[in-house]
Formats: structure tokens, C-alpha cells, sequence
């Protein structure tokens, strides 16, 4: 057994042993579910800010895949999709960039100190329960002191173990086939150890050749077709194994999990298509693992919350291209994180926290030369959060210490930082919380990476840590009723963010390589916008109206000289949104999404020759659930990219056109 291996034990010997969690905590609060069970537990206050959530029913009726697919349908958020079931996916809120957006999966928040972005393609759906979108940060003062830091956070849950009398077991099984050879198989058990133990191991196949045909067209600067062709995209193909398990259990006092996660894939880059090249010899090799464990104890008007989790990422990158030089790298990457959080409730209108985190990360790898960084990194944060039913308050302060060492090279300055953050919101109405002002202001702080940093061909040790100031001014309006209209919302919010020294990067011909620089001073201004409608026109038939719309200007504003000066930034739309049309009615089951992104610019220069049109999908599905006996099943098949658009997220990145999936999942 090697070294990681036996530090992987060893931890998650620790965190069976640990005793931490029955139910996330940090979710509960904003999770609408037709049961939900709580331990010794006191109520949560109505959250200063509300997230935008998807969960049970609603998010197994979307047209998605991934989590990256599903986080499309919330407003301020664009998921960068390089192509394909294997193509990399990640996501960025309001124009700030990925590296601002905070991944929580089961309360611990996920890193990657290579390159900070997280590639949310490899989480599933099928045993996910809900996805929460916070902008600036959860409200809720008892967190991890990280996840203050985050300007933006995606929250996911995975479906815990409930069960009724008598029951000791559920087993639900998927499997989904369709266009690009796709064969995607998942599994999940749960078990009733004991009265106050559950457990649940889930585990999931992906397979697909990838290829897809597409059409690819492009104009010279006057506006004339200079290609115009149908090809089909190759080297996109993946093989892909996640698998984990989990331990619930409650005490007297309190609640605890224990988890273990395994990502193993091999993939094709299949790269951009430039000067004529339509096949690359470019291959990744990941194997992400990591153990964490999760208590929460309640102790009168005293709460504590504490984290610990070790991580592992392996990743092999291979370049066979005869007409470049052939690479085979290995990249190594160990992550410790310990957390605890701990709240006091003074009195019921008036409670305090304080929160300490501490993370060490490691990266090697077996290139000549190459810096092999670690760093060390403190959180500490203190909050309060006052409440007063019809106006309530949230501040918290975060104090950021990050050292950095290199081997055999001298070591960069200390990084201390200081991040504030206030939070507030008011209901007019005497007599109802149907209305909602909210606004929030706060500062954000993150490091370069170790791949902007320290990476001889694509590195930039001068890099400067990108600072972001956020303003944010809402309003929301909520009602129920019975009969004809069954509720219904509508919010907006508008939004002014400031990134100092933002760090863009661009990639550099392969995918897995990037060009990193600063663009100084980006000024972020936007509008985003929400509404949900749900009636019962007729019995048993519920139909549900969802829409989002994001309005953007985000802008650099570094230097008046630059050719780009006041241009929009790359990627970013002024006009996006989406909307999602159901129907419900004695187990069938319409769904019908459609998503919309305006025209942008692949470069910082605003001109013709980086133009990128529009780009709009149409999704549409068909379920019906039905029983034999006690085994539940659902048929479910999907058309998706309905009208065949041909479209790119990213420059050159071709996406696919009309393609079908077809899936029947069994519940025991």
C-alpha cells in the first residue's frame, strides 16, 4: 500500500469513527421535500438572502445529465462545455470567473489548488437531491470559515438514506442509453444498520465514443462564408467509474457522516478545430479520491460543526499528435482540511460564530524543472446575525493567511487578507413575508493558482491575487393559494461588482494548457431575474412555468490606451435565460427547457473577427411512472438540441446537434 493510500485509511478510519451528520445542515433551510428528517435539532432562522434551488421531483425532470447541465437553469451563471458527455464543464457566476465560485458536495467544500476550476462534469444526477445557487454567500453564520471567501457558492446534496417502519432497505437502479454510443449504468443501496446508523453506496458508469456531427462555419472579416462544412467530432470519447459510500448516524446530541469518493476516468481532448486540424492525439487520465467526515452537536444555545477531509488527485496527460512533441505527464495533488465552526445563541433574536479552518495542499509532478509548491493556508472568521422578524442582519468578517514554499527556488511573499461582508433584508408587510427587500455588500479575495503561478509554459509567477467588491439589491415576492393557482414567485436582483487584477485564461491550442494574464480592473453590472408559476387547470394535471433572464455589462476598464478598453470581457452575454415548461398528470410527465445566450466576443477586443452569434437549445422529454407490485419504475426518453442549432460555448468547440437518450430507472 503506498503512501496515500495508507493516509486514506487511516483518515477514513477517523471519520467513521468521528461521528458527524444526518441531514446537511447548511441546505435544509432552502430544500422543499415531502420528508424530511430532523434529530435534536432547533429551527433554522429564514435566510437573509434566499438561494436559487433545484431539488427532488423538479431537478429529475430536467434534460440533464450533470450538474453542470442543470446549473444552466439558474440566473447570473455561465457553464463553459468544451463539447460532448466527456467534454470539461465548468461554471461561472455573474462575469466573475470560476475560480470565484465556491463547490460544497455534502457540506466540505471541494479544492484543486492545480488550477482551481472543478469539473462538475463528473458529478451525476441520479443520486443527487438538490442543487442550491447562493450569490456572495450562504446565510447562515454556522459554516466553515472558507466558505466565507467565496463570492458566489453551488451547494450539492446527495440523497440521504429515509426510511419508514418496517423498511431496511432501498435500492434504486438506471440504466440510459442514446446518441455517441452512450451506455450509462448507476446503482444505488441504501441500508438500515441500526436505529440510529444508515448507510448508502451508490456507484455509476459512463461510456461514449463521443463522436457527433456537427457544422462548421465560419466568415472572414467582411462578412463572407470563408468555411462551411459537416464533419464529425472525434477524440472526444470517455470511460469514466464514480463510485462512493456513506455513513449516517445521530446521537443524543448531535448528527455525523462519513464519505468516501472515488472519480476514475480516462477521456479525449478532442481540441479546438483551427487550420484545418479535425483529430488530436491528446488524452487525460484522472483518479480523484477523498474521505471526509462531518459532526454537528448540539449543546443548548451552543452548536458546533466540525470538517475533516484528505483528498488525492492523480491526473495523466498524454500528447500523441505526430505534428507536435509527444508528452506523457503525471500530475500528483494531496489536499488535508480540517474545520470547525462553532455558533452561540445569545437570546432567540441575536446569535454568534466563530470559525477556523486549516489547509495544507501538495503538487508534484514529473516534469524537469517543475517548482513541486506547497501551501499553507489559515481561515479565520467571525459573523453574527441579528433578527428581528421583519428586518434581518448578517455580518461576518474573514481573515485569509496563505504561505506558499518551493522547493530548492525562493518562496513568494505571505498573503494576508482581510474579507468583510454584510447582508440584510427587510419584509414591508406587517402581516405576511410574501415581500422581500434584500441587499448585501462584500469583498472577496482569492489566490492564483499553482498552474497560474508556478507553470513553466504556461505560468505567471507575477501574477497579482484577484480582488472582488459586491454590491447587490434585490426584491422577491412569493404566494400560495389553493385551486387554480398553486403558488407562484417572481425576484430580481441587481448587482455592481468590482475584480481587481481579474485572471483570465485562454486556451492555448490544447485544451489542457492555458495563457494566464491579469486584465487589471473588470467593472461587472447586471440585472438578473426570476419568476415560477404553478396551476391546477383540471384534476391531477400540475403545471409548472420556471424562467430566468440575466442582463450583463462587464466591462475592463484597466487602461484607457488598450484597444479593448471598456469592451465586454470574453464569453460574457449581455442577454441570457432559460425556461422550463411541465406538465404533471397520473404519472406522465412533459418537460420542455429552453436556453438562450446572446452574442459575446472569444477575445478582449470587441470586433468582428471575435464576434460569436446567439445560440439557443430546445430540450424535450416524456416520463411515466408506474408501480408492479412494490418496484417503482420510470421511462423516460429525451430529445435534446430539438431544432439541431449548431452553436459553440466555446470558439471552436463545436457542441453536438440533434441527439436522443432513452432511460428506465427501477426503485425498490
Amino acid at each position: 500500500m503506498n503512501r496515500p493510500s495508507k493516509i486514506l485509511f487511516l483518515l477514513l478510519h477517523i471519520s467513521l469513527s468521528f461521528g458527524a451528520y444526518a441531514e446537511e445542515d447548511t441546505d435544509s433551510a432552502v430544500t422543499e421535500l415531502r420528508e424530511v428528517v430532523v434529530t435534536k435539532r432547533r429551527a433554522t432562522p429564514p435566510e437573509v438572502i434566499p438561494a436559487q434551488v433545484l431539488g427532488g421531483e423538479e431537478l429529475r425532470r430536467l434534460n440533464s445529465n450533470s450538474v453542470a447541465d442543470a446549473l444552466r437553469y439558474f440566473s447570473g451563471v455561465q457553464v463553459k462545455d468544451y463539447g460532448g458527455v466527456g467534454g470539461i464543464k465548468t461554471v461561472n457566476i455573474r462575469s466573475m470567473g470560476t475560480n470565484h465560485t465556491g463547490v460544497v458536495y455534502d457540506g466540505v467544500e471541494l479544492g484543486n489548488a492545480q488550477n482551481g476550476q472543478i469539473d462538475l462534469g463528473q458529478f451525476s444526477l441520479d443520486n443527487m437531491e438538490t442543487l442550491s445557487l447562493y450569490n456572495g454567500q450562504k446565510s447562515e453564520i454556522l459554516q466553515p470559515a472558507k466558505d466565507f471567501g467565496s463570492a458566489g457558492s453551488i451547494y450539492m446534496r446527495t440523497r440521504a438514506p429515509r426510511f419508514n417502519p418496517g423498511e431496511k432497505y432501498h435500492i434504486r437502479a438506471a440504466a440510459r442509453t442514446g446518441s455517441f454510443d452512450l451506455v450509462n449504468l448507476s446503482a444505488l443501496m441504501e441500508l438500515r444498520l441500526s436505529k440510529n446508523v444508515n448507510a448508502s453506496v451508490s456507484a455509476e458508469w459512463l461510456s461514449s465514443s463521443g463522436k457527433y456531427k456537427f457544422r462548421y462555419r465560419r466568415f472572414n472579416t467582411s462578412g463572407q462564408v470563408a468555411y462551411d462544412t459537416t464533419a464529425v467530432r472525434r477524440n472526444g470519447d470517455i470511460n469514466a467509474l464514480r463510485a462512493e459510500a456513506n455513513v449516517y448516524g445521530t446521537l443524543r446530541s448531535g448528527n455525523w457522516t462519513a464519505k468516501v469518493y472515488n472519480y476514475n476516468s480516462e477521456r479525449g481532448i478532442p481540441g479546438a478545430i483551427v487550420n484545418n486540424v479535425w483529430h488530436r492525439g491528446e488524452r487525460t487520465k484522472d483518479n480523484n479520491t477523498f474521505a471526509q467526515g462531518r459532526y454537528t452537536g448540539y449543546f443548548g444555545k451552543f452548536t458546533t460543526l466540525n470538517n475533516i477531509k484528505y483528498a488525492y488527485y492523480r491526473t495523466r496527460y498524454i500528447n500523441n499528435d505526430d505534428t507536435q512533441i509527444k508528452i506523457d505527464n503525471l500530475y500528483r495533488q494531496s489536499e488535508f482540511y480540517l474545520s470547525s465552526a462553532n455558533e452561540f445563541e445569545v437570546n432567540t433574536w441575536w446569535r454568534l460564530s466563530l470559525s477556523y479552518d486549516f489547509m495544507y495542499n501538495t503538487m508534484t509532478a514529473d516534469t524537469y524543472g517543475f517548482a513541486r509548491p506547497d501551501r499553507t493556508s489559515h481561515y479565520l472568521s467571525a459573523a453574527t446575525s441579528l433578527d428581528f422578524k421583519r428586518f434581518k442582519l448578517q455580518a461576518s468578517a474573514l481573515g485569509t493567511f496563505v504561505h506558499d514554499a518551493l522547493k530548492g527556488q525562493e518562496s513568494p511573499a505571505d498573503k494576508k487578507v482581510f474579507s468583510p461582508a454584510v447582508y440584510a433584508s427587510f419584509y414591508p408587510l406587517r402581516s405576511t413575508t410574501d415581500l422581500a427587500l434584500r441587499a448585501f455588500y462584500k469583498r472577496t479575495f482569492r489566490m492564483p493558482t499553482f498552474n497560474d503561478l508556478y507553470y513553466a509554459d504556461m505560468g505567471n509567477s507575477n501574477l497579482n491575487p484577484e480582488r472582488v467588491t459586491q454590491y447587490n439589491l434585490g426584491i422577491a415576492y412569493t404566494r400560495t393559494g389553493k385551486g387554480f393557482f398553486s403558488s407562484g414567485r417572481v425576484s430580481a436582483d441587481a448587482y455592481y461588482n468590482k475584480v481587481r487584477d481579474k485572471i483570465v485564461a485562454y486556451p492555448k491550442g490544447q485544451q489542457f494548457r492555458w495563457t494566464m494574464l491579469n486584465l487589471g480592473l473588470v467593472d461587472i453590472r447586471g440585472l438578473d431575474a426570476t419568476a415560477q408559476l404553478t396551476v391546477n387547470p383540471a384534476r391531477e394535471l400540475y403545471v409548472t412555468l420556471r424562467g430566468q433572464y440575466t442582463w450583463q455589462r462587464a466591462i475592463d476598464v484597466t487602461n484607457p490606451a488598450d484597444s479593448y478598453y471598456r469592451n465586454q470581457i470574453p464569453y460574457v452575454p449581455h442577454h441570457s435565460g432559460s425556461a422550463v415548461l411541465n406538465a404533471q398528470w397520473r404519472g406522465w410527465g412533459l418537460n420542455y427547457s429552453w436556453i438562450y445566450v446572446g452574442e459575446r466576443y472569444n477575445q478582449p477586443e470587441n470586433i468582428r473577427y471575435n464576434y460569436m452569434p446567439a445560440w439557443y437549445t430546445s430540450d424535450v422529454s416524456l416520463s411515466k411512472d408506474f408501480r408492479i407490485g412494490k418496484v417503482g419504475l420510470r421511462a423516460l426518453a429525451e430529445v435534446n438540441n430539438l431544432f439541431s442549432q449548431d452553436y459553440d460555448v466555446i470558439v471552436n468547440y463545436p457542441m453536438p446537434k440533434r441527439n436522443y437518450r432513452f432511460t428506465i430507472t427501477v426503485e425498490i
